[in-house]
């Protein structure tokens, strides 16, 4: 895999390019076998989108890494609204930590899309967006990364795996107001979500579901993934999973939504957007009732 994508990629327009990657990460060979797009053709949109973006994104890496004579890398798009009086929000979203749920990965190439052409929406939010945290994973077809290990259980546990030493430098660095990963499960027939860290979180959990049920249903049962859930929230996890450093205060909101995984592509991606611009705009209903008591 190349470290970066050659500037004469972003010749084609964003419209034909986001043509090309809808509606999954999926293509055939001829025979009606399924054929796995590349890292490059998976996250061209994105860098389409920032090459072509007025002022408000860019892109970088957060690190580089090797896998036997292979070298990978973790891409970041940060987005920037438009300076207002209002307080800065900082959120973090994380896609692709299990490299076999691309949902949520082509999820941002829309959400951030829509940020774009809503400003307002978008005003004073600073968003860290990380589309592939396991790309062996994602090449491999794999939940786990290509070492073996599911690096959702690797989180603060003094793992050696580069991709979580490099996430958890950029969680320590910017102490996010609020973080947030986008997962599928293949064992759900509907949207759920875990509602962890500050006390608010489940305030935005819920409308978000409620939001994104436009695209999707909600998981209802009282049982989820193993969890005790209340009209798809679930309030405990697994140990490891992506989440703030330890002890951080004070302690941002933290969200997992998960996708039914066995559902359409296009309506696993309508409803994560629906459910990010929901939470991003309760969050901000949130800050300014704050800031005014």
């Amino acid at each position: 895999m190349s470290a970066l994508i050659s500037p004469s990629s972003l010749n084609a327009t964003r419209e034909s390019m986001l043509r090309e990657i809808r509606p999954s990460n999926m293509q055939t060979n001829g025979l009606d076998e399924p054929v796995r797009r590349s890292i490059k053709e998976l996250l061209l949109p994105l860098f389409v989108q920032v090459g072509t973006s007025a002022h408000s994104l860019r892109a970088d890496s957060v690190g580089f890494w090797r896998r036997g004579s292979d070298r990978y890398w973790l891409p970041r798009i940060i987005f920037r609204g438009t300076p207002c009086e209002e307080p800065t929000i900082r959120l973090a979203i994380f896609a692709g930590i299990h490299g076999d749920e691309p949902a949520g990965t082509l999820a941002l190439i829309d959400f951030l899309q829509f940020m774009e052409e809503n400003p307002f929406l978008g005003r004073a939010c600073h968003l860290y967006i990380y589309p592939l945290c396991n790309p062996t994973g994602y090449e491999d077809g794999t939940r786990s990364s290509r070492s073996g290990y599911d690096l959702n259980r690797q989180f603060w546990q003094g793992s050696l795996e580069p991709e979580v030493a490099l996430i958890e430098r950029e969680l320590m660095q910017h102490r996010f107001d609020g973080i947030i990963a986008l997962h599928s499960d293949d064992t759900s027939e509907g949207l759920y979500g875990f509602a962890r860290g500050a006390t608010m979180t489940e305030h935005l959990l819920k409308p978000a579901l409620a939001a994104a049920q436009a695209a999707l249903p909600v998981n209802e049962a009282s049982i989820i993934d193993g969890f005790h859930a209340v009209n798809g929230i679930i309030h405990t996890a697994y140990d490891g999973i992506l989440s703030a450093p330890p002890g951080t205060r004070p302690a941002p909101f933290e969200i997992i939504l998960e996708s039914p995984h066995h559902a359409p592509m296009d309506a696993q991606r309508h409803a994560c957007v629906l459910a990010l611009t929901e939470i991003v705009r309760e969050y901000r209903r949130m800050v300014a009732y704050g800031a005014n008591l």
